[in-house]
């Protein structure tokens, strides 16, 4: 997740805060090109080639444990995790994307910040494209329309009586976010990482860029309150 307005925030956001404020994680570091350079390639080459073959539709990320997390965000987006945070090679995402016809659009791949306090340098890509993103705690709750997806700061919910290391639903009514703990859909630790996000369909933009231009939101959502 994601560039896009997705629930990420950026690593100049303090989540100590009693309240946040969502920003949006850039896709690109300003002094970067949205195009990948030569020697980045390869990677998202045989990246592109194993998500499209994997997970070309959401049916077989959730058959492989992935679920919906967010809602379309304005590039278009949705994202779905599989709460594993650790990518070793181009077969393991963290998160991938669809747009709401299903169509697979993009992936990010992750590396925990307490295993590397530095930018990573894997798979010949600048570090300067990995993203930092606090830790954070996500969920969904079941409406009459759907699902209503969310998040809040690891120290709202540790205030609440919480442990974010295992997130309990409980917790969210406690909060006053939730009715009952059968509304709560999910909740889930979204820890502090490193995160490297892009297109896995052309952009004639380039597959770092925030926005694509092949990719036409239709129920965009704005960034919801933290609750």
């Amino acid at each position: 997740m994601m560039r896009r307005e997705r629930f990420l925030w950026t690593a100049s956001v303090g989540l100590a805060a009693s309240t946040l404020s969502p920003v949006r994680a850039q896709m690109q570091r300003p002094e970067l090109s949205g195009h990948a350079e030569p020697k980045e390639r390869p990677f998202l080459d045989a990246a592109s080639r194993f998500l499209h073959g994997a997970y070309p539709k959401p049916s077989l990320a959730a058959r492989a444990g992935f679920f919906q997390f967010t809602p379309e965000d304005r590039t278009g987006a949705i994202s779905w995790a599989n709460l594993h945070w650790t990518s070793t090679d181009a077969e393991h995402p963290s998160q991938v994307w669809y747009d709401v016809h299903g169509r697979l659009i993009g992936a990010d791949y992750s590396v925990l910040q307490t295993d590397s306090p530095d930018r990573p340098r894997l798979w010949n890509i600048d570090p300067r494209r990995w993203i930092g993103i606090h830790a954070h705690v996500h969920f969904g709750l079941r409406e009459a329309g759907g699902i209503k997806f969310g998040a809040t700061s690891t120290g709202r919910f540790e205030g609440a009586g919480g442990t974010i290391s295992a997130p309990d639903k409980s917790v969210l009514v406690r909060m006053g976010i939730a009715k009952s703990v059968q509304q709560v859909a999910f909740v889930f630790l979204f820890p502090s990482i490193w995160d490297l996000q892009f297109w896995v369909i052309p952009n004639p933009d380039g597959r770092f860029a925030e926005y694509n231009p092949n990719v036409k939101p239709q129920h965009a959502q704005p960034h919801p309150k933290s609750m």
